[in-house]
C-alpha cells in the first residue's frame, strides 16, 4: 500500500506517474477486498491509483529490463516497493540506474528498511505496528493485542517517503545529483511514538495502552453519557476550571486528587467516574453542544459513513467521484490538504492493467517496430 499511495500523492500534485506492473495479475491490490466491482479491479485499488498510467513489464526478462532502463533515462523519480535486494538482483538497483541517469531520485519502500538484522524479513502494516511498539499502546489495559484501526505504518511510510523524495528532487535542481532514499514501515511507525517513548525515556516506565485516554493530560478521552459515548478534552487548567463550573461540579476543583494535571493523570479512573456521574444524565448531543458553546473541545464519535456524509466532510470535499471506463462513477477519498495556488486535481482515472503501455513507450521514443521486438522478447508478458 505504501508505494502506490505515495506515487498517487505525486500524481495528485501533477506528476506524470507511470505505474509498472507485472503482466497478467498486475498490482496485487487489484484483486484485494472481499467484494467485486463491475470489473476486475477492487475499490481499494481504485482509491490508491488515480492520476497514473499503467504499463506491464516482465522485469525478469532482459527485454523488460531494457524498457525500464530506457524509461529511467528521463525520469525524475523512481519508487519501488519490493523487499530489500530484489531490484539489485534484477540488475535494476540504484547503483545501475544512477549510471543511466545521475539526476534520478530512487526511493525504496520496504517493511524494515534496507539495512539491519530484520531487513530481509517480509513485512506489512500489521508487522510494523506489532514490532514498532504501536500495538503495545493500542487498546485497553489487559486486553488482547489490538492494532490501530487504520494502516498507520503504510500511510505514514508513504507520507515520510514523499517528503524525502520531494526534498531530494528539489536538491537535484541545485546539485544536479539524485540520491537514494530508504523508507520503511517500521521506522515510520516508530516515528509516531513521540509522547510514549519520551515518557519512557524520562521516567523509565513502560508505556501501556490507555484506550481513548491520553498520557499527557486529563480529562481528554471518551466519556459515557445517557445514550453512548462522546469525546471531550479539558486538557489545561483553564478548561478544567471551566468544565467544573459548567457542570455545576465545583467540588471537583477543591478535590486534591484533581488539583493539577499531574494529579488528574494519577487518578484518571476516579476522575472519569466522577465526571460520568454527571454526563450520564443527558445524551451525547446535549453535551457536545453545551461544551462547544463554552469553548471546551468535544465531539461525537462517528462511523465512516457519518463522517463522510457529514456537512463538514462534504464541505471539505472528502468524497469525490471519478469517471472510470468500466465502473462508471467511482467514489474516491478526497485530497487531505488544500493548496490555494496549485490545487490537486484528478487528471486520470485509475488505470486498467497495461492500459498505457504503447502510449508511454511511444512517448519515450520507441517506435512500433521496437515495441514489436520487445513484445516478441517477452517484455510485456502476454498483455
Amino acid at each position: 500500500m505504501a508505494g502506490p499511495y505515495a506515487a498517487m500523492l505525486l500524481g495528485d500534485l501533477g506528476a506524470d506517474v507511470i505505474k509498472i506492473e507485472p503482466p497478467g495479475t498486475g498490482d496485487q491490490t487489484r484483486g484485494s477486498m472481499g467484494f467485486k466491482m463491475k470489473g476486475a479491479d477492487s475499490l481499494g485499488f481504485l482509491n490508491m491509483n488515480r492520476n497514473k498510467r499503467s504499463i506491464t513489464l516482465d522485469l525478469k526478462t532482459e527485454a523488460g529490463k531494457e524498457v525500464l532502463l530506457h524509461l529511467a533515462k528521463d525520469a525524475g523519480i523512481l519508487i519501488e516497493n519490493y523487499r530489500p535486494g530484489a531490484m539489485r538482483r534484477l540488475g535494476l538497483g540504484y547503483e545501475v540506474l544512477k549510471e543511466v541517469n545521475p539526476r534520478l531520485v530512487y526511493t525504496s519502500i520496504s517493511g524494515f528498511g534496507q539495512t539491519g538484522p530484520w531487513a530481509d524479513r517480509p513485512g506489512f502494516d500489521l508487522m510494523a505496528q506489532a514490532m514498532s511498539g504501536v500495538m503495545s499502546v493500542t487498546g485497553y489495559p489487559d486486553s488482547p493485542p489490538v492494532k490501530c484501526g487504520v494502516p498507520v505504518a503504510d500511510i505514514g511510510c508513504a507520507l515520510f517517503a514523499i517528503y524525502a523524495t520531494l526534498a531530494a528532487y528539489i536538491g537535484v535542481k541545485n546539485t544536479g545529483q539524485g540520491q537514494y532514499i530508504d523508507a520503511s514501515l517500521f521506522d515510520s511507525a516508530m516515528a509516531f511514538s513521540v509522547w510514549d517513548i519520551c515518557d519512557y525515556w524520562g521516567t523509565g516506565k513502560r508505556p501501556e495502552p490507555l484506550g481513548t485516554s491520553n498520557k499527557m493530560t486529563a480529562p481528554y478521552q471518551a466519556m459515557a453519557c445517557s445514550d453512548g459515548y462522546f469525546v471531550m478534552g479539558a486538557n489545561n487548567q483553564k478548561l478544567w476550571q471551566q468544565l467544573c463550573t459548567l457542570l455545576g461540579r465545583e467540588e471537583l476543583l477543591a478535590d486534591p486528587r484533581f488539583a493539577t494535571i499531574a494529579q488528574r493523570l494519577a487518578h484518571r479512573a476516579e476522575l472519569q467516574e466522577a465526571l460520568e456521574r454527571t454526563f450520564r444524565q443527558h445524551p451525547k448531543d446535549h453535551w457536545v453542544e453545551k461544551l462547544l458553546a463554552h469553548g471546551i473541545p468535544a465531539g461525537p464519535i462517528l462511523g465512516y459513513p457519518e463522517a463522510f456524509g457529514s456537512e463538514h466532510g462534504q464541505a471539505r470535499g472528502m468524497r469525490m467521484e471519478i469517471d472510470h471506463p468500466v465502473e462508471g462513477k467511482v467514489p474516491n477519498i478526497g485530497f487531505a490538504v488544500k493548496l490555494s495556488g496549485t490545487p490537486q486535481e484528478v487528471r486520470r482515472h485509475p488505470p486498467l492493467l497495461g492500459e498505457h503501455t504503447d502510449e508511454v513507450l511511444e512517448e519515450a521514443g520507441m517506435d512500433a517496430e521496437a515495441r514489436a521486438r520487445l513484445r516478441n522478447q517477452g517484455a510485456f508478458g502476454t498483455c
